[in-house]
């Protein structure tokens, strides 16, 4: 008994917990000012209220991508880029024409109608199934490490050009029919800039993407490269579809920089979605498709249940908080070890 209390009341004791209190409250203001900078400061667009924000600007994200903010290199700080200091994306525009041809044959024989069925793995695409509401659809071309079969077999030479650009991490085709729009929104992870392509396009004002409240109209052969964690929104009030190539383009970064992104990238592996069941499917995939008809089920027992709906609801955020909690206290374990 004698010894534990010797050890409670040591120095070294005493000293491990107060460089674990610095830590969590270094943490904890981090946390906080990351939190107030995304949501009152960063970009000229404005959230409708702090509730919009919790719902769409993806808060879990925001300490972290705060980090990547602070290591990226300044041609990569805008909300839109100047495509003029990214050089190593000039081979996309300069072979347009060739990748637009290869879009167009892919979309004439239905290769976008996948999507639109349940019973499709290409259906279950947690980055971006809340797109699928107003008509937007795509067809992946590969994907953070991934080449698609699919795309080997209908695409070949856009994945020629793409294979010899490293900075691209991810690409697709894109389609917005007329009269569809994406939402307000913002990408959750900020590991990668977002490249647009126009191919087939209205070449219409109508056509358009705003991104930090800045309009853009699509024109074919026309690049745009942009910050998806800015808030934006698309709208298509043309008569013609929207058809595009769509990057994921690595985010230039400082070389710390690049070692904090690799758990980003790690994770964007997991979220390889398939076009056709020759396709790898990812464990996001794999895991959404089989959560879908529990949210389902969840949805309706909302209507009919709604105390019961509610106490569901606080459980499942409870236990993603206790797991939050836990992975700070792991942080936290890991920088007093280092220490």
């Amino acid at each position: 008994m004698s010894y534990i209390l010797l050890q409670l009341t040591s120095v070294d004791y005493i000293s491990g917990i107060d460089m674990s209190i610095a830590i969590m409250i270094f943490l904890a203001l981090f946390v906080a000012g990351s939190l107030t900078y995304a949501y009152a400061y960063r970009g000229q667009a404005r959230w409708s209220g702090f509730g919009e924000y919790v719902r769409k600007g993806w808060p879990l994200f925001t300490p972290f991508n705060c980090l990547l903010y602070l290591f990226t290199k300044p041609r990569a700080r805008p909300a839109i880029m100047d495509m003029a200091k990214f050089p190593e994306l000039k081979a996309l525009q300069e072979n347009w024409e060739v990748i637009r041809n290869e879009a167009i044959e892919l979309m004439a024989v239905g290769g976008f109608d996948q999507i639109s069925n349940k019973d499709s793995a290409s259906y279950y695409d947690i980055g971006f199934r809340t797109f699928y509401k107003y008509g937007w659809t795509k067809f992946y071309l590969n994907w953070y490490g991934y080449t698609h079969e699919s795309a080997k077999r209908t695409c070949p030479k856009t994945l020629e050009i793409l294979s010899q650009i490293p900075e691209v991490n991810g690409a697709m085709f894109s389609v917005l029919p007329p009269g569809g729009q994406l939402t307000r929104h913002l990408d959750p992870v900020a590991c990668s800039l977002r490249y647009h392509l126009g191919l087939d396009t209205p070449n219409d004002d109508r056509c358009y993407i705003s991104i930090d409240d800045t309009p853009y109209s699509w024109r074919d052969g026309e690049p745009l490269l942009f910050d998806v964690t800015f808030l934006h929104f698309a709208h298509n009030d043309a008569d013609k579809p929207r058809l595009i190539l769509m990057c994921d383009v690595d985010r230039p970064m400082s070389w710390l920089g690049h070692i904090l992104n690799w758990p980003y990238k790690l994770l964007m592996k997991a979220t390889v979605v398939p076009n056709t069941d020759e396709d790898k499917r990812g464990f996001a995939n794999r895991t959404f498709s089989t959560l879908v008809p529990l949210l389902e089920k969840g949805k309706r027992l909302k209507e009919t249940n709604l105390p019961a709906y509610k106490a569901l609801k606080y459980t499942v955020n409870g236990t993603l908080m206790l797991i939050v909690a836990a992975l700070v206290w792991l942080v936290v374990e890991f920088f007093i070890w280092l220490i």
